[in-house]
């Protein structure tokens, strides 16, 4: 309220940062076309790969008893995902996928954080195709594991027909089960990711916006006091943002291993 009246009273020439900040084009829009597909957010999710592929090489590439600073690093971060994620949730079979369960934690972590870091200042996740195609992945590793666990038939009728049901519930209770394991599960996967970038971004872009019109760009002696509010509201919100964005690389990859639990070993 007090950011939304002080906007009326000192004229309406700011625009306020909408959905139009997610979009880019290409980085060379007048380069040959091959090269025209390389926007802002490719350009991220490259870079948070070799980021996560460097670091673990570096960590991993001579192993020592003494472990150095890196491998030391790279230990805990393993340790970290096995006794956290994979173990707690999947059982002594979490250590056969603790390469891809480390892979979806720090690949998706990276992309988030590169949206608090100067310079980069965008979080890749915030555009729903990344989400989305990470979410794909995890569910075809789940429909094969399970397949490959329960065959095809007992998959289906684990998911659709669990016992203990009268069967008239089944009419209604088989396609509902069905849908939510082929469709709602990977769409929920990705949209939690995806609306939590998504918003984040948005707040952190609006007051960092209000903050530079009235400090700088449009100086008053009545909008200081807001701009000074979107400035601390700025520092706060990237705060709490650096924290969202681990919690929602690591609540990515436990419902990762959750489905990989789940084809492994189903409920009934």
């Amino acid at each position: 309220m007090i950011i939304a009246h002080a906007l009326v009273t000192t004229g309406s020439d700011f625009q306020a940062p909408d959905s139009g900040i997610f979009e880019w084009g290409p980085l060379f829009p007048d380069g040959p076309p091959w090269l025209r597909w390389l926007t802002k957010p490719v350009l991220l999710v490259g870079l948070a790969a070799v980021l996560v592929i460097g670091f673990f090489r570096a960590a991993f590439r001579r192993p020592a008893l003494v472990p150095g600073t890196f491998q030391s690093l790279g230990e805990l971060a393993y340790l970290f995902v096995r006794d956290q994620i994979a173990r707690p949730t999947i059982g002594k079979d979490g250590d056969r996928f603790m390469p891809f369960l480390v892979s979806v934690f720090f690949f998706v972590l990276a992309m988030n954080l590169m949206g608090t870091v100067p310079v980069l200042q965008f979080t890749a996740t915030s555009h729903f195709a990344i989400p989305l195609l990470l979410a794909l992945a995890v569910y075809g590793l789940y429909l094969y594991l399970s397949v490959r666990t329960q065959g095809l038939t007992g998959y289906l009728k684990n998911v659709m027909f669990p016992p203990g049901q009268p069967w008239w519930v089944y009419l209604i209770l088989a396609p509902i089960e069905l849908l939510q394991h082929l469709v709602l599960r990977p769409a929920t996967h990705s949209i939690r990711l995806f609306a939590n970038m998504f918003a984040g971004h948005l707040l952190l872009a609006f007051f960092a916006s209000v903050a530079y019109w009235f400090l700088i760009e449009k100086l008053t002696l009545a909008g200081v006091g807001v701009g000074l509010l979107g400035l601390v509201m700025t520092v706060v919100l990237t705060a709490f943002e650096i924290f969202v964005q681990a919690l929602q690389a690591y609540i990515f990859t436990l419902l990762a291993a959750s489905y990989i639990d789940g084809a492994l070993h189903p409920d009934h």
